[in-house]
């Protein structure tokens, strides 16, 4: 065993860590635990990213998993989380907001890349997205301090709308927290002031399509969807306004914020260099 993948899976043990009381992080708290099949395939997806950030050598990245099929919608990614390389828990740890047991309710996490690539995944495909070098640097300041919570609402809905008060998803919360520091706020900031910024700088969310006869026979994102946080003639169409990795990633690129990328798809490297 290489000592890189010792390290990883040491950290594996106890990496996941939450701010703010204990809870079960993602997907169902009723599912079997991680397999020594996917933990093994977690510790190879970790062991070959954590290469290419020790490569990079920037503060932060993005890393964006596959932990649920959302192809029918176009999409390949569901979830993301910076990965900070010199957080105060550990080299490369991954913060990110994580949805508890399918409730409405979410925490924010720090895990290492092993728990972050094992956590009941569709597949192990990943990108790794690198920032424009002022950006990842106020990033990596924010994310590995106490502010990193401020904009933080625990109350979860999937397909939370962008500009809800009342309601937040992984997706949003990064949309929100990338907005802050691409203003480069001198101070604390709340979220109706990031979400103006963000759509200001062109931020734009996908449309996810989710049909009346889907939502009443269990639809597509189960009790943690909350489709009241929309308005009733978004109901009445189907057509949901929804943050997304791939809308993210649209965005940074179309503000020239991404300097570089990386993707794997099982584990064989599909796309590196500038966006796209």
């Amino acid at each position: 065993m290489s000592r890189r993948l010792k390290c990883l899976l040491a950290g594996a043990l106890v990496s996941l860590h939450l701010w703010a009381g204990a809870a079960q992080a993602g997907g169902n708290c009723d599912a079997d635990p991680v397999s020594p099949l996917q933990l093994a395939a977690a510790a190879e997806t970790a062991v070959r990213v954590a290469a290419a950030l020790d490569q990079a050598d920037a503060p932060v990245a993005l890393v964006s998993r596959v932990g649920a099929d959302l192809s029918r919608h176009g999409l390949v990614y569901s979830h993301a989380g910076f990965a900070v390389r010199d957080h105060p828990r550990g080299r490369w740890s991954v913060v990110h907001l994580l949805n508890e047991c399918r409730s409405t309710h979410s925490g924010l996490y720090v895990q290492g890349l092993v728990n972050f690539f094992s956590d009941d995944l569709v597949n192990q495909d990943a990108r790794i997205t690198w920032l424009e070098p002022d950006l990842a640097r106020r990033l990596a300041s924010h994310l590995a301090g106490p502010s990193a919570t401020t904009l933080h609402h625990p109350r979860y809905n999937v397909i939370a709308r962008p500009g809800s008060r009342d309601y937040q998803n992984s997706t949003l919360w990064m949309v929100e927290v990338l907005a802050t520091q691409l203003a480069d706020y001198p101070g604390p900031v709340d979220r109706d002031a990031a979400i103006a910024h963000a759509e200001a700088m062109g931020f734009e969310p996908d449309r996810i399509r989710i049909a009346y006869t889907r939502r009443v026979l269990g639809g597509l994102f189960s009790t943690n969807a909350v489709f009241t946080d929309h308005p009733v003639a978004t109901r009445v169409s189907g057509s949901y306004p929804v943050a997304t990795v791939r809308s993210i990633l649209a965005w940074l690129a179309s503000t020239g914020n991404i300097t570089s990328e990386l993707e794997w798809w099982a584990g064989v490297l599909q796309h590196a260099g500038g966006p796209g």
